[in-house]
């Protein structure tokens, strides 16, 4: 192996999955310390798993961060769409006649604008909140890499009105602590929609970054109501939330 050209030794090392990288190939001798730590060897992974594109992705300080935060990108929200009822979803507001779930496009409503999303939760004719506590340790993200380099939270959610009908919505995030102290928070204007609207939906969207050390929890919630008071479920719709954590 002493005798490999460097070049040939990083292809090598490249066939072998990344935790292992880290773990035992590191700790091997100095050049291989060296070649984990560099970047020629995570540039060729993250181009091996389709990772690297025309984008800033090209410019990462730290390809092996980059690498792994790629790898474990999804949406950390569950059941986002409503296909699973209100599981997952804790302190639950039921104002009015409460939340429900129902399938697009809904009367009076609109198609979502993108394939696989076939449900969403609507509000009635008091406020209805719903949230969720994503813990960020349990998903994978370890605390130096969340203290570090604190990467981007992005935080999206998916908003529309009936055509027939007014209705407000709100998004109220938070970054919290161990401790559950708040590090970060956005909070949304409440957003009137108008009787007589396109039924139209919405992406509402916020990015958390250098939120300082500490972060160990996101707090998602959000919610709504109509504002003509009618029995039923006339209130804003909510589908296809999400949080994902980024380079």
């Amino acid at each position: 192996m002493e005798s490999l050209p460097e070049a040939v030794l990083i292809q090598i090392l490249a066939s072998i999955p990344a935790v292992e990288l880290v773990l035992v190939c590191r700790l091997v001798c100095c050049q291989w310390k060296n070649l984990v730590d560099g970047a020629a060897l995570w540039i060729l992974k993250c181009q091996q798993e389709g990772f690297t594109g025309a984008e800033p992705e090209e410019e990462a300080e730290n390809w092996q961060t980059f690498y792994f935060l790629r790898k474990r990108k999804r949406n950390l929200i569950k059941n986002p769409c409503g296909e699973e009822d209100l599981d997952h979803w804790g302190e639950v507001e039921n104002g009015g006649d409460g939340w429900k779930i129902e399938d697009l496009p809904g009367d009076f409503g609109k198609e979502f604008p993108s394939d696989g999303v076939h449900k969403y939760f609507v509000t009635s004719y008091e406020w209805c909140r719903k949230s969720q506590v994503i813990d960020l340790r349990a998903e994978g993200y370890w605390e130096e890499l969340l203290d570090t380099t604190q990467p981007k939270i992005v935080v999206k959610d998916w908003y529309a009105g009936r055509s027939d009908a007014g209705c407000l919505y709100q998004l109220h995030v938070k970054l919290l602590s161990e401790h559950e102290d708040i590090l970060a928070e956005y909070q949304s204007d409440t957003i009137a929609i108008p009787q007589d609207n396109a039924a139209d939906w919405t992406e509402l969207s916020h990015t958390f970054s250098d939120y300082g050390p500490g972060a160990r929890f996101v707090r998602f919630e959000h919610g709504g109501q109509d504002t003509l008071f009618w029995k039923g479920w006339y209130g804003v719709r909510m589908t296809n939330s999400s949080v994902t954590v980024e380079p």
